[in-house]
């Protein structure tokens, strides 16, 4: 169940806010300039299709969402626990870091949770399948599918290079573990 938990960047451990309602999930991250929604995909795939079966599953949703964010190109990321790389690439996620465009990513299977750091909060937003969200360009924030991470996503970008990070060496991240 997606969820947002909210926290004062001092106080790890004592959330402000807590909701698992969609609705105003959307209310509390638009105020942060955040998107999310629910997206009702009559679209049934299986964890182990690949890259370009779920692009072509996908295609007319992606093709409005690229259109309305000015994108150029989409890509599937898949992670899961057998992976080799998992440590690595979670290491590489979990560290604060900003973006120069805005990240856009719509879960296909499994979840994660995509953490802010905003305006002295910080917003623990879990994401799963069938959310979408888009944190604005240089926004802080980091990515957390856990010790065992298991998730299908589609990442939209307007940058041909890709997934670009810059790193903000805050390391606030290691104080808001998520669970």
């Amino acid at each position: 169940m997606s969820q947002l938990t909210i926290f004062d960047d001092l106080r790890p451990g004592q959330p402000v806010i807590a909701t698992v309602d969609a609705q105003a999930i959307a209310l509390e991250l638009a105020a942060i300039g955040v998107h999310f929604e629910r997206w009702e995909s009559p679209v049934a795939l299986q964890p182990e299709d690949d890259a370009e079966r779920i692009l072509a599953a996908y295609k007319p949703y992606l093709d409005g969402l690229m259109g309305d964010a000015g994108a150029g190109s989409a890509d599937v990321i898949k992670l899961t626990p057998d992976n080799p790389n998992a440590p690595a690439l979670r290491e590489k996620f979990l560290s604060e870091h900003i973006h120069t465009e805005d990240e856009i990513r719509f879960f296909v299977h499994g979840g994660g949770h995509f953490v802010m750091h905003v305006n002295n909060r910080i917003y623990d937003a879990f994401c799963e399948a069938g959310d979408l969200i888009s944190v604005p360009a240089n926004t802080k924030h980091w990515f957390d599918a856990g010790e065992k991470p298991l998730f299908t996503a589609l990442r939209v970008f307007t940058d041909t290079s890709g997934w670009v990070p810059h790193y903000t060496g805050d390391s606030i991240s290691e104080r808001f573990p998520v669970a």
